[in-house]
Formats: structure tokens, C-alpha cells, sequence
């Protein structure tokens, strides 16, 4: 990418990540204004204590939706990899240092498998993580029994809050993997690697880089990731539930797209997928605060997901007017 269109690219995602900024003061201003106690310690608490999991799931489908894939099977692969979690810890008596690994290694192997099944057999990513999220909600369904399995304090100091500040380590936990995988897609080459794959995959073929390998190494990352939301989750409720992560796909889906992640591929960042995440969080609390259905939850951040959507097409018809794409 030559200087001129980097800087222009740089500007565009300050530009950005600025109005999204001021979009989500506004959706605080306006919760605190219509709904009571909205600003409250227990509702910082609230947003504190669930959006790890979701936040670290976004940095994962950034990943994806950057080298133009897609990930629906993250919210199925947190359940089974938190069946696997409980009945590690509960029916095998295996130490939490062991039993963590292994629910993030179930992660990692099940994106393996939907990388295998995009590259080698040619399966849209669509098609191939939406096979998955029915094969390990099966799976997950089959290895609890159907049941949760309550782990008492096995994982409760990860959610407890350190007394120096004020947060949970999962909430610490989770801002490593982000920053962590921010680094991966903008500081190495890998990242470059993967944002040619996602602007255009003819290109990056010719240019010599092994496509198939970027693909499935996304996946693989998505679903490690998606392991370890599910002991940040674990460890918040105490249990390993199999229906657990229903919606979250859609979720992180939401923020990625809603913090400037381009649906198209090759364009995007960690930085606006947790801005995303503020938005998506707020709004669930807001709306909670305000008494609102779960449909009307549902209608509402469908809404946002479209508004972001026209808005990065938008975006992308513009820069092409300009002669820019």
C-alpha cells in the first residue's frame, strides 16, 4: 500500500472510530436520562463482568471477517468447549491449569476442522462454521448429558476482583488476547499477509502467499479464542451450561461490523471491534434498564447491525467513486 493511501486509510478509521465514540456518550447520555439508576456501580459491574467473553470473541472474528471469511460457529464452540471444561474439572478431578488448556485446545481443534473443510474441500465459510455450530452443539449436548454441571469455586478466582483494582482477572485476560491479537494483525506479517488475503485472495495468490494456510490459521485462532470466552464465562456463572452461547455469533458479528470491520475483508481493527463491543454492551444494558422484550432487544441490535452494514457500503462506494478501490 503505497503512503497516500495508507494515510487516507489511517484517517478514515480515526474518522471512524471517532463517530463511534460519540455514539456510544450519546446512547449513555440517553440511558442515563430516560432509565433509573443507569449510572450506577452494579450496572459497571454488569458490563464488567460479562463482556470478556464477548470481547475476546470479536477480536477472533476480526481476524476472520478481515481476511474476508466468517465465523457462526463461535457461540456453539464456547459450549462444548465449556462441557469439556466442567466434566475436566468435575468428573475427572483434573486441576484448573490443566483443564483450562484443554477447553481452549477444543476450541482451536473444532476451528481447525471449519478452516479444513473452507480450504480443503472448498465449503463457503458460511456453510462450513454454520455446519459446525450445529456439530458442536451436538457435541456439547453429548458430552454434559444435557445437564449443567456446576463447578463450584474451581474457577472463581478468576472472576473475583483483585483488591489493588477493582476488576476481575478475566476482564485482564481478556484485554491480553485483544491487544494480542491486535498486535498479530498489524504489526507482523501474517497480518499483512491476511489483510491481502481478505482485499483480494486472486492477488495475494499471484503475489505468492499461501492463502489456504492464512485462512485456516483465522479459524483456528477464532476458535481457540471462543474456547477461552468459554472459561471466562465459566468462571463468571460457576457452571458449565450446553446451551450456553446461544446468540453470541451474532454478537460478536454485531461489534466487528458496527466498530468498522469491512464485511467485503482487508479493512478493519481490533480497536473499533472493542468500541463495538462498548456499543452492543450498553445498548443490552440500557435496554434492560428500560424494561424492554427480549424481542425488542433482538429488533434493536439487528437495526444497528444493518445501519453498520449500509454504512460500510456505503464507505466502500465512495472510495470506489474516488478511484480509491
Amino acid at each position: 500500500m503505497s503512503a497516500p493511501a495508507a494515510d487516507a486509510t489511517a484517517w478514515r478509521a480515526l474518522r471512524r472510530h471517532g463517530v463511534l465514540l460519540a455514539a456510544w456518550g450519546a446512547l449513555v447520555a440517553v440511558f442515563a436520562l430516560t432509565a433509573t439508576h443507569f449510572l450506577s456501580a452494579a450496572t459497571l459491574q454488569t458490563l464488567v463482568g460479562r463482556t470478556p467473553g464477548l470481547l475476546v470473541v470479536a477480536a477472533g472474528m476480526t481476524a476472520v471477517i478481515l481476511g474476508g471469511g466468517i465465523d457462526l460457529a463461535v457461540g456453539s464452540v464456547a459450549a462444548l468447549a465449556a462441557g469439556v471444561l466442567g466434566i475436566a474439572l468435575v468428573d475427572w478431578h483434573w486441576p484448573v491449569a490443566a483443564a483450562v488448556p484443554l477447553a481452549i485446545a477444543v476450541g482451536a481443534v473444532a476451528g481447525l476442522a471449519a478452516g479444513m473443510m473452507t480450504v480443503g474441500l472448498r465449503v463457503p465459510a458460511f456453510l462450513a462454521t454454520l455446519g459446525m455450530l450445529e456439530i458442536c452443539r451436538g457435541a456439547a449436548y453429548l458430552v454434559t448429558g444435557s445437564r449443567t454441571k456446576y463447578l463450584g469455586g474451581a474457577l472463581e478466582p478468576l472472576a473475583r476482583p483483585l483488591p489493588a483494582l477493582g476488576l476481575p482477572p478475566t476482564i485482564l485476560i481478556a484485554a491480553v488476547a485483544v491487544v494480542a491479537v491486535h498486535v498479530l494483525i498489524t504489526r507482523t506479517v501474517f497480518g499483512r499477509h491476511l489483510r491481502a488475503v481478505g482485499g483480494n485472495p486472486r492477488a495475494a495468490r499471484y503475489a505468492g502467499i499461501d492463502v489456504g494456510r492464512v485462512r485456516i490459521t483465522v479459524h483456528v485462532l477464532s476458535g481457540a479464542l471462543a474456547g477461552l470466552a468459554a472459561v471466562l464465562a465459566t468462571a463468571r456463572i460457576g457452571s458449565a451450561d450446553p446451551n450456553a452461547g446461544t446468540g453470541l455469533e451474532l454478537a460478536a458479528i454485531a461489534a466487528v461490523v458496527i466498530g468498522g470491520t469491512s464485511l467485503a475483508g482487508g479493512a478493519g481493527s481490533c480497536a473499533g471491534s472493542v468500541l463495538g463491543v462498548a456499543v452492543i454492551a450498553t445498548l443490552e444494558a440500557g435496554l434492560a434498564h428500560l424494561g424492554a422484550s427480549e424481542p425488542i432487544k433482538r429488533i434493536v441490535t439487528g437495526a444497528a447491525i444493518v445501519a453498520a452494514v449500509a454504512l460500510d457500503f456505503l464507505e466502500r462506494r465512495g472510495r470506489e467513486g474516488d478511484g480509491e478501490a
